[in-house]
């Protein structure tokens, strides 16, 4: 059923958070109910556990205020606008380039698999991301503060960043209630790789019941342990920018093993993206104009990947409230014409 991996791992974080005694049992069933089926988290992230929300739950009479409510409008606009906008809009991209079913990989040149993946990658996160904070915006102008589910992971240096920074309350979870049960780090070092398989091969098979889910999560899992013994200690020494381009290029080579669940695209889209096929430019843009339409859309995409928007200056006073209102405004109008003149694009995680 729809949503069923989150609603389950809501249920089982509080009857777990029951039985260690971290939080006493909730009496009121409607109250409980409330937590199971909010709806703004019912089929897709982020997974808030119920001593994240008992409080809140509990004090409905402080818990509204305006600022609560201006905040959470705010937040659900600008994950729209992630949605529909930038998602929606570079995710054509790897359409056009891989074609449906990955059909179109018999076609492809190596700059143009390695442009389509990181096009997936960068749909893939603003989709997310987006949803995310749709979620966590309709939860505020409830009333309800929710856990960020995501922090700018494309920043990352190494991989153990990447996971502190994507889908932040799915890896807590499984923290909480498989890992340090299963011992955390404080075991010897052959038990430690196991948790870290157990671990990452069920977070594979939470995305889905599939080989290349499951190989997915074990490619992390050797990803983490080889950076805990070994490329961690030389990670540290290279440049930031090294380092970010280490990270970069295995995310961007996992989302291959994520979304190719044929293994014979799979095996020949890998060798596509590491035995150099040059890319014939005008006959390619030729016979399709809208990639280079995508191409274009990469600056915006890498813009809002990063915490450069961020240092952007902005005015203070009720000049600044005036100048932010409007432009919240004017980016939901933006937002509302993509919606009607594109196709139906569900958001990519409901599937999982």
């Amino acid at each position: 059923p729809l949503g069923i991996s989150y609603y389950i791992f809501k249920i089982i974080s509080y009857e777990v958070d029951v039985y260690t005694g971290k939080i006493k049992p909730e009496k009121n069933f409607l109250t409980f109910a409330v937590y199971v089926l909010f709806f703004p988290q019912l089929i897709v992230g982020p997974i808030v556990k119920y001593r994240e929300m008992a409080d809140q739950l509990h004090d409905g009479q402080n818990r509204c205020t305006l600022a609560k409510a201006q905040q959470g409008a705010e937040l659900f606009v600008f994950g729209l606008a992630k949605k529909v906008i930038l998602a929606d809009s570079i995710g054509a991209l790897w359409t056009d380039i891989i074609g449906a079913g990955g059909v179109g990989l018999a076609n492809v040149s190596t700059p143009l698999a390695w442009l389509g993946i990181i096009a997936y990658s960068l749909q893939l996160y603003f989709d997310f991301a987006g949803y995310s904070e749709m979620s966590n915006g309709l939860a505020a102008l409830l009333g309800f503060e929710c856990p960020a589910n995501f922090n700018l992971p494309y920043i990352s240096g190494s991989i153990t960043e990447f996971w502190r920074r994507w889908h932040i309350t799915l890896s807590g979870w499984f923290r909480d209630y498989i890992y340090i049960p299963l011992g955390g780090s404080r075991v010897s070092r052959p038990k430690w790789v196991r948790n870290i398989f157990i671990v990452w091969g069920l977070t594979g098979f939470w995305h889905g019941a599939a080989w290349n889910f499951l190989l997915w999560g074990l490619y992390y899992g050797v990803l983490l342990v080889v950076e805990k013994f070994w490329l961690g200690k030389v990670l540290d020494k290279l440049p930031s920018l090294l380092r970010w381009l280490y990270t970069f290029f295995v995310v961007n080579l996992g989302w291959v093993f994520f979304h190719l669940s044929d293994p014979a695209f799979l095996s020949y889209a890998l060798r596509v993206m590491f035995r150099w096929q040059a890319t014939d430019w005008p006959r390619v843009l030729t016979a399709n104009s809208d990639i280079l339409l995508g191409i274009l859309w990469f600056p915006l995409a890498f813009l809002f990947s990063f915490p450069v928007w961020k240092k952007l200056p902005r005015p203070k006073g009720w000049k600044g409230a005036l100048a932010a209102d409007l432009g919240y405004g004017i980016l939901l109008m933006l937002c509302i014409m993509y919606i009607l003149s594109s196709s139906y694009n569900p958001f990519i995680y409901f599937r999982f």
